[in-house]
């Protein structure tokens, strides 16, 4: 059964761009039913400066516990504490 906004998606401004190459917006696009990122870049197009778009890009979608960096154990005792 499709969702409701199936094949639809949203994006924002993204407010923590701190490089010309990250996206200028961020947001998310479901299709068919599986949750992708979308990503979207100001330009303007060489052949007329003064025509503007929107170039976008899809891709995997990844949740923060997927992008996380691993818990390592840099204590060498068998205890099974944490450090803290």
């Amino acid at each position: 059964m499709d969702q409701p906004y199936d094949n639809s998606g949203v994006l924002f401004v993204n407010d923590r761009k701190e490089k010309e190459n990250q996206p200028d917006y961020t947001g998310n696009i479901t299709m068919d039913g599986k949750k992708m990122r979308l990503a979207g870049w100001k330009k303007t197009a060489k052949a007329d400066p003064s025509k503007q778009f929107l170039s976008i890009s899809v891709s995997e979608f990844l949740k923060k516990e997927d992008t996380a960096s691993p818990i390592t154990d840099n204590d060498n005792d068998d205890d099974g504490e944490l450090p803290f």
